[in-house]
């Protein structure tokens, strides 16, 4: 893969969900979106970079052998620039495995965002950080009693689309979409054909050019 960093640059100034979507969909990789119900806490919030994935299951006590916060901190103390924690709760709504000081840890250390499926706490002080988090709703529990990040770094499955630390993840107002770690160059590529082609299409349209010919022209819509 090319430089990681330069990856991400380049999705920021030129890309989006919907032409990485369309691009994995002509590579015939078709379920690489998420599920439509994660949401960004805060108004424009959008994500590019790559996937460290973490895996919450459900705890009912909490005692000295439990240890609840031992790998969410390896986690996120671990994270290397452009890495974005992507946290499978199955679903479970019952926790909130992130809040603000997880946000601003995650900040320092270059992190262009978390992802997770479960909840999200500390809402106005992220937004006033402006740290970007999506997830499944805010909820003010702790996961302490409730909840505990198991594995780190193998597969999950989040929103439908099973997940690899490494993927690359972009998220936006349109929703979330991962590219299998393997892909990115070649899904890079075509992306950014394709975008730079929808810039055309768009002048062509912008001066009275009708659907139809315009379509038949690039094959773009």
């Amino acid at each position: 893969m090319k430089d990681r960093l330069e990856t991400l640059k380049t999705c920021a100034e030129e890309l989006y969900s919907a032409v990485i979507c369309d691009t994995l969909d002509s590579m015939g990789l078709r379920r690489q979106a998420l599920d439509p119900g994660l949401r960004a806490v805060g108004e424009g919030m959008s994500i590019a970079g790559f996937a460290r994935v973490g895996i919450y299951m459900p705890i009912y006590h909490d005692d000295e052998t439990v240890n609840v916060y031992e790998h969410e901190i390896t986690l996120v103390d671990s994270l290397q620039p452009g890495e974005v924690p992507v946290i499978s709760c199955n679903g479970n709504l019952g926790i909130a495995p992130w809040g603000e000081l997880l946000s601003t840890r995650a900040q320092y250390l270059q992190s262009p965002g978390c992802i997770t499926d479960g909840c999200v706490r500390d809402v106005r002080q992220i937004r006033e950080m402006g740290y970007p988090v999506f997830s499944g709703g805010t909820n003010p529990v702790d996961t302490k009693y409730r909840g505990k990040m198991m594995w780190l770094d193998v597969p999950c499955v989040i929103g439908g689309v099973t997940v690899n630390s490494g993927d690359l993840v972009v998220a936006d107002i349109d929703g979330i979409v991962f590219v299998p770690a393997e892909r990115i160059d070649e899904v890079m590529e075509g992306a950014l054909s394709k975008v730079r082609s929808e810039n055309t299409v768009r002048e062509e349209l912008r001066a009275g050019h009708s659907l139809a010919e315009v379509f038949e022209r690039h094959g773009i819509l």
